[in-house]
C-alpha cells in the first residue's frame, strides 16, 4: 500500500483558528504527510495564515466540514437551506486556496440533526438540490471533490451506509460527489467492511477516516483493518488515510461525539501510536 496517513486537526483544536497554527508543522514533524482541516466555521477559518504555514511546513491537506442546523441542506425552511449552500461554497473557496482535493464530512445535512423518523423523499430532494449546486460550483472554481460521509444512525437519519451514500452521489449526477468511509461509523452499520468499500469501488470511493470503534488509539480495537486495507488496494483507492479523533476536554465536541473517557493521554499520543499500528498494518498488505 502506497497511501499517505494523515491526522485530524481535531487531535488538537476543536475549532480552528489562528492560534493553532503550530498545528501544521507539528503533524509532519510526527511522521503524518497530510493534515484534515475540520472546518468548524468557513467564514471565519484563517485560510490565507493556513496557506503560508502550509507552503512553509511542505504537508499536502484535505478539508471536511460538519453543517449545523443553521446550515442544514435538509431543513424544510428555503433560508436555512440557502445558508446551507454559502457555507458549502466558502468551504469549497477554501480548499481551492489552500490545494486541498477533497471536502468530506457531514456536508449534506446538518451533523447531529434528527427528525426521529426516517428520512423523507422531501428530504432527499433538498439534499441532492443542494449538493449538486455545491458540485457545480466547485468544478466551475476549481478540481475540489465532495466526499460525503456516511455516519452512524445516532449523528444523522440521512446516510449511515456506504451503499446510500452512493445512491445519493449518483442520484446528483455530478462526477465529483464521492463519498467518505470513516472505519468508527462502519462498524456500526455495515454488514462488511470490504463489501463497502466494493459498493464504493474505485468510481466512489473518495476520502477514508482510519477510526477505531471506540475513537480510541487505532489498531487496539474491533475494527479489522486488516481487511479493510486489503479491500481498499484491490478496488485501487490511493487517497490518504486519516485519523481522527478529539480529546474529551472539548466539551461541545466530546458531548456531541459522546466521548466520556480518555483512550490515551492525550490526542497527539493516540494519534503517534495509532500512525505506528497502522503503518504495521499496511505493511502487510
Amino acid at each position: 500500500m502506497n497511501n499517505k496517513f494523515g491526522v485530524d486537526s481535531f487531535i488538537w483544536a476543536e475549532s480552528f483558528s489562528e492560534k493553532d497554527l503550530w498545528i501544521i508543522p507539528k503533524a509532519k514533524e510526527l511522521g503524518f504527510e497530510v493534515i484534515d482541516f475540520a472546518i468548524s466555521n468557513p467564514f471565519t477559518f484563517p485560510t490565507e495564515k493556513v496557506k503560508e504555514s502550509l507552503k512553509e511546513t511542505g504537508i499536502d491537506c484535505v478539508c471536511t466540514t460538519t453543517l449545523t442546523e443553521e446550515t442544514n441542506p435538509i431543513s424544510p425552511d428555503p433560508a436555512i437551506r440557502k445558508n446551507a449552500l454559502d457555507a458549502m461554497k466558502k468551504c469549497v473557496d477554501i480548499c481551492n486556496e489552500l490545494n486541498a482535493p477533497i471536502l468530506g464530512g457531514v456536508n449534506y445535512a446538518a451533523w447531529g440533526y434528527l427528525t426521529k423518523k426516517p428520512r423523507t423523499q422531501d428530504e432527499w430532494n433538498w439534499g441532492v438540490e443542494n449538493m449538486k449546486q455545491v458540485a457545480a460550483y466547485a468544478k466551475e472554481t476549481g478540481n475540489v471533490t465532495i466526499c460525503v460521509e456516511c455516519v452512524n444512525r445516532f449523528e444523522t437519519h440521512f446516510l449511515n451506509i456506504a451503499e446510500d451514500a452512493v445512491a445519493f452521489c449518483k442520484a446528483t449526477g455530478m462526477d465529483n460527489v464521492k463519498v467518505h468511509l470513516d472505519c468508527f461509523h462502519m462498524i456500526r452499520e455495515e454488514k462488511s467492511f470490504s463489501e463497502a468499500v466494493k459498493t464504493c469501488g474505485k468510481q466512489y470511493l473518495g476520502y477514508v477516516h482510519v477510526n477505531e470503534n471506540d475513537r480510541g488509539i487505532p489498531g487496539t480495537g474491533l475494527v479489522p483493518f486488516k481487511e479493510f486495507f486489503e479491500a481498499i488496494k484491490e478496488i485501487g483507492y490511493d487517497g490518504p488515510l486519516v485519523i481522527e479523533s478529539f480529546d474529551p476536554s472539548f466539551e461541545e465536541l466530546a458531548g456531541n461525539c459522546a466521548i466520556w473517557r480518555s483512550f490515551a493521554k492525550t490526542g497527539e499520543e493516540l494519534a503517534v501510536k495509532g500512525l505506528a499500528n497502522l503503518k504495521a498494518i499496511a505493511e502487510t498488505i
